[in-house]
């Protein structure tokens, strides 16, 4: 029931997302995005990172969450235009296979604050850190 509610949201938000009105790179900390209904969010290179839409190697499956650890110092490099809805981000962590449309840009803007939160729940509740690992 909590998949089916979730994927509601999704396509809830996804369906009335505004039309973007601005895309503002600011390497390598952020990406700010402005929408037609006066939103404006500004959404940080780990924040971007960690809820990047696609799979990769780095993401660690605890008990079926997707957690991606290590991640505070994250810089965005470039963003590269994919059609007109969207565009990949090349992390200097070298992830580049997410693309970010402008409807989950305004998704991951309007929950900002709660994914971040249950973001760092997450990590803390499997013993995991913002922070990188230490190179010996």
């Amino acid at each position: 029931m909590l998949a089916i509610g979730s994927a509601i949201r999704r396509i809830h938000t996804t369906v009335d997302a505004p039309r973007l009105t601005r895309f503002a790179l600011h390497p390598p900390k952020s990406v700010e995005v402005g929408f037609a209904d006066g939103s404006i969010f500004n959404l940080s290179a780990e924040f971007l990172r960690v809820h990047s839409p696609a799979v990769d190697s780095k993401i660690r499956s605890i008990g079926g969450e997707k957690v991606i650890s290590g991640r505070r110092h994250v810089g965005i490099m470039s963003a590269e235009p994919v059609g007109n809805y969207g565009v990949r981000i090349v992390f200097d962590d070298l992830h580049k296979t997410g693309i970010y449309s402008w409807d989950y840009f305004y998704e991951l803007g309007s929950n900002k604050f709660t994914l971040m939160r249950n973001y760092i729940k997450t990590l803390k509740k499997h013993g995991l850190t913002r922070d990188p690992r230490r190179r010996k």
